[in-house]
């Protein structure tokens, strides 16, 4: 199966021969340990629980979770799957060399929090005027009328910005380093630098 946990480094380029750079994500990606395998007519859908990283205590329900496994994950995911190969078992490693350069996948990962911001910052408003007395330069203007006498939810207004869930379609994989546990896909990848990202072949 094709999918890993791992945790973004930073963002780099690569050098092609015809001279084009390429701006590229690296992700330390695994290696993943089978924690669990749903299936269909068990669990009613199909899914692999892999874990990441390693953590000196577990609480009992966890220690018990893991215990086919023999693993220690700091942390717990699923990646559902139409069908899913019997050779997979809880206990088995799963790292890049899965990958191939070229691929396309499936990023998801948590952009960064940006706390409360105004309508301009958030939905890139225009501002008012700046001069002649002008007290409008940064406000949401009018949001409601006589009727319906509220406002409807989902109007852009000021609130929280980022820290939301973002998945990225159709990315592609420019290099693989089985020895360091690196992937790299092109483009930018939300979040910032050590945060959690989630590879899935697309």
């Amino acid at each position: 199966m094709k999918a890993l946990i791992g945790r973004k480094v930073g963002m780099s380029q690569l050098l092609r021969e015809d001279g084009a750079a390429i701006p590229v994500t690296l992700i330390q990606a695994g290696p993943c340990p089978v924690i669990d395998i749903k299936t269909a007519e068990r669990d009613g859908y199909a899914a692999v629980q892999m874990g990441y990283g390693s953590r000196t205590r577990l609480t009992k329900p966890l220690s018990g979770h893991v215990k086919n496994s023999k693993a220690s994950p700091a942390v717990l995911r699923e990646f559902r799957a139409d069908e899913i190969s019997d050779d997979l078992n809880p206990g088995d490693i799963l790292s890049v060399a899965n990958f191939e350069i070229g691929d396309r996948v499936r990023i998801s990962g948590t952009s960064k929090g940006k706390g409360f911001a105004g309508n301009v910052k958030r939905h890139n408003f225009n501002t008012g005027p700046k001069t002649h007395g002008s007290s409008n330069y940064r406000r949401p203007g009018s949001i409601g009328s006589m009727y319906p006498q509220k406002i409807f939810k989902g109007k852009k207004m000021a609130g929280q910005m980022g820290g939301d869930r973002i998945s990225l379609r159709d990315v592609t994989v420019e290099l693989i380093d089985v020895d360091r546990n690196i992937v790299a896909v092109r483009g930018a990848v939300p979040g910032p630098r050590d945060s959690l990202i989630m590879i899935q072949g697309a």
